[in-house]
C-alpha cells in the first residue's frame, strides 16, 4: 500500500518555512552589508574630523617652524591618536617626510599612499594598505597662520581590523533581531498551516483535485436540481438543473437565499428547521417536488441540501389521466345503469304493461338527452363538453348535484384544450371534494369561452375557505386534505395557477352564493 501523500497544509508549511528562512537570511545579509558600510562611513568621517582638528591646532603650526618639528609634534599626535581611538596620526611635510608615527622608527621616512588634492588645499579620503595594514585614511592640508598657503599635511587613519571589531560588536544585535523575526515567521507559518489543515480536512492536493473533479462531474451529471445553503442562509452551491428550474444564474452564489428572487413559501421551506419531505411548490411555470435535509460534516451541521424535481409534465399528464379515468368510470356506471333500466323495460313488456314500459323508457331518455343537448348546445368544444358530462355523471354517483349555469356558453377557445381540462377539471374535482360532507351537496359551474378569452367560475356549498387561507391557497400546491401519495396532495390548484399564469390571466377565491368557496378564473377578454 502506497504511503499517503503529504497534506496541502504540510506542503504550505514547508514552503512558508523556506520563504521565511530565505527572507531572514537575506535580511541578515543586507543588515550586515549596511552595518559594514555604516562602519566604514563612520570611520571615514571620524578620521577626517580628527585630521581637520589636528591641522587647525596652533601647536602643530608652531612646531612646524622649529628646526626639529617631530620633537613637539610626535607626543601631541600620539595623545590625539589615543584620545580619538584612531590607529595613526601622521603629520608630514609637503615632501611626504613624516614628523609623527605610531612607530617612532618610521619618523623621518616617507609617507606611503595617495595625497589626492591635499597639497592643493583640498581634503582627501581613501582606503589604502600602508605600513599598519589596510586602513581608511584622511589627508588634509595644514595652512599657514595667514591661511595663504599649505605648509604641511596631516593624515589620520583607522585600520580595517578596528572597523571589523566594531562591526563584530553589532552582530549580536543583528543576530537577536534575526532570531526574533525568524521565530515570529515560523510561528505564523505554523498557525497558518494549522488553520489550513482544519479547512482542508488534512487532505493532499491530489485528493482535493480528485474530489473536485468528482464533485464537478456529479454536480453536472445529476438530473435533479441541487441547492446548498449554508448555516447563514447564503447560497453556496447550485447546479445547472437547479438554475433552470428556479430561474437562477451564477450571480446567486454567496447571496442570501431570501434575495435571489424565489417564492417566499419555497424560501421558508428551505430555511425551516423541520422541513418536510416531498413538498410541492410552484415556481414560475413549474411544479416542483422539494426535499431538504441538513448537511453535516463530522457531526457538525454545515448547511442545508435541497433537491428539486420537476413534476410539471408528469402531474399534467396525471391530471388528464384522472379525467379520462373518471370518464371511463362514468361510462361503466352509465352502462350498468342502462342495463338495469333495460331490464326494467323488458320486464314491464313481459308483464304485458307495454304502456308503462314505453313511458318509463321515454322519460329516462328525455332526462339523459336533455342534459346532453344542453351541454353540447352550450359548449362547442368537444373536449370540454365531454369533461362536463363526465363530471356530471361522476357527481351524480357521489350524490352531488352538479349544475351548469344558464350563462354557460363556449363558442371558441383561447387556451389549449389540455390547459382548459387542467383548469376546469381540477376546480370541479376540488369542489366535489369540498361538498363531500356537506348537508346540501351542490356544485355550480359557469364557463364562458371565446377566441379572445376564457372565464370559469366554480362554486360549491361546502365549508368554504377561512380568510387566512385566501392567499396561501395560491402560494404553492396547497390542500386541506392530508397527504396520501408519494408527493402529497395539493397539486390540483398548483396546476391551475400554472396554467392561468401561462396565459397572463388571474384567479381569485371568495365566498359563493351557495355558502362555500368560489373560484373565479379570467383569461383574456370575455364578453
Amino acid at each position: 500500500m502506497s504511503p499517503r501523500p503529504s497534506t496541502v497544509a504540510r506542503q504550505i508549511l514547508v514552503l512558508q518555512v523556506l520563504v521565511v528562512l530565505a527572507v531572514v537570511a537575506g535580511a541578515v545579509a543586507l543588515a550586515d552589508a549596511d552595518a559594514r558600510r555604516g562602519q566604514i562611513d563612520s570611520a571615514r568621517d571620524r578620521a577626517l574630523a580628527v585630521a581637520v582638528s589636528v591641522a587647525d591646532t596652533p601647536q602643530v603650526r608652531r612646531a612646524l617652524g622649529t628646526p626639529v618639528p617631530s620633537t613637539a609634534i610626535q607626543p601631541f599626535a600620539e595623545r590625539v591618536r589615543r584620545d580619538s581611538r584612531t590607529d595613526f596620526v601622521v603629520v608630514m611635510s609637503l615632501s611626504r617626510i613624516r614628523y609623527s608615527h605610531p612607530d617612532p622608527s618610521l619618523i623621518g621616512g616617507r609617507f606611503i599612499g595617495d595625497l589626492g588634492g591635499a597639497p592643493q588645499g583640498r581634503e582627501f579620503t581613501q582606503e589604502y594598505t600602508g605600513t599598519l595594514g589596510r586602513s581608511m585614511r584622511a589627508v588634509v592640508p595644514v595652512r599657514s597662520a595667514d591661511d595663504s598657503r599649505v605648509v604641511a599635511l596631516v593624515s589620520v587613519g583607522i585600520t580595517m581590523e578596528r572597523i571589523q571589531d566594531a562591526l563584530t560588536d553589532r552582530l549580536p544585535t543583528i543576530g537577536l533581531a534575526a532570531a526574533v523575526v525568524l521565530g515570529v515567521g515560523l510561528l505564523g507559518a505554523w498557525l497558518i498551516s494549522r488553520r489550513l489543515r482544519r479547512q482542508t480536512h488534512g487532505l493532499g492536493e491530489q485528493e482535493i483535485t480528485r474530489m473536485y473533479e468528482y464533485y464537478d462531474a456529479v454536480l453536472h451529471a445529476v438530473r435533479e436540481g441541487l441547492l446548498l445553503v449554508d448555516t447563514e442562509g447564503r447560497v453556496q452551491l447550485v447546479n445547472e438543473e437547479a438554475e433552470r428550474l428556479l430561474g437562477l444564474d451564477a450571480t446567486c452564489l454567496a447571496r442570501p437565499l431570501a434575495d435571489v428572487g424565489l417564492p417566499e413559501s419555497l424560501t421558508r421551506a428551505v430555511l425551516a428547521v423541520d422541513a418536510g419531505a416531498d413538498e410541492i411548490h410552484l415556481v414560475d411555470d413549474a411544479v416542483l417536488v422539494v426535499n431538504s435535509a441538513p448537511a453535516r460534516w463530522q457531526g457538525r451541521e454545515v448547511g442545508t441540501v435541497v433537491t428539486l424535481r420537476d413534476h410539471t409534465e408528469i402531474q399534467a399528464v396525471a391530471g388528464e389521466l384522472d379525467t379520462v379515468r373518471g370518464l371511463a368510470e362514468s361510462l361503466r356506471s352509465q352502462n350498468h345503469e342502462a342495463a338495469n333500466r333495460l331490464h326494467t323495460v323488458v320486464s314491464l313488456v313481459e308483464m304485458g304493461r307495454s304502456a308503462e314500459a314505453l313511458d318509463f323508457a321515454t322519460e329516462e331518455l328525455a332526462v339523459a338527452q336533455l342534459l346532453t343537448d344542453r351541454v353540447v348546445g352550450s359548449v362547442s368544444d368537444p373536449v370540454v363538453s365531454a369533461l362536463l358530462l363526465g363530471k356530471t355523471a361522476q357527481a351524480a354517483e357521489r350524490g352531488v348535484a352538479l349544475r351548469l349555469s344558464e350563462d354557460t356558453e363556449v363558442t371558441g377557445m383561447l387556451v389549449d384544450q389540455r390547459d382548459a381540462v387542467t383548469i376546469l377539471g381540477n376546480l370541479v374535482d376540488n369542489a366535489l371534494d369540498a361538498v363531500g360532507e356537506a348537508r346540501a351537496r351542490v356544485v355550480e359551474v359557469a364557463v364562458t369561452g371565446t377566441e379572445q378569452g376564457l372565464h370559469v367560475r366554480v362554486s360549491d356549498s361546502g365549508p368554504g375557505l377561512a380568510p387566512e387561507f385566501a392567499e396561501q391557497v395560491f402560494e404553492r400546491g396547497w390542500s386541506t386534505k392530508t397527504a396520501d401519495g408519494p408527493v402529497g396532495r395539493g397539486l390540483g390548484l398548483a396546476l391551475v395557477v400554472q396554467a392561468v399564469r401561462k396565459y397572463g390571466g388571474h384567479i381569485e377565491v371568495g365566498t359563493s352564493g351557495l355558502g362555500g368557496a368560489e373560484f373565479d378564473v379570467r383569461i383574456g377578454s370575455v364578453g
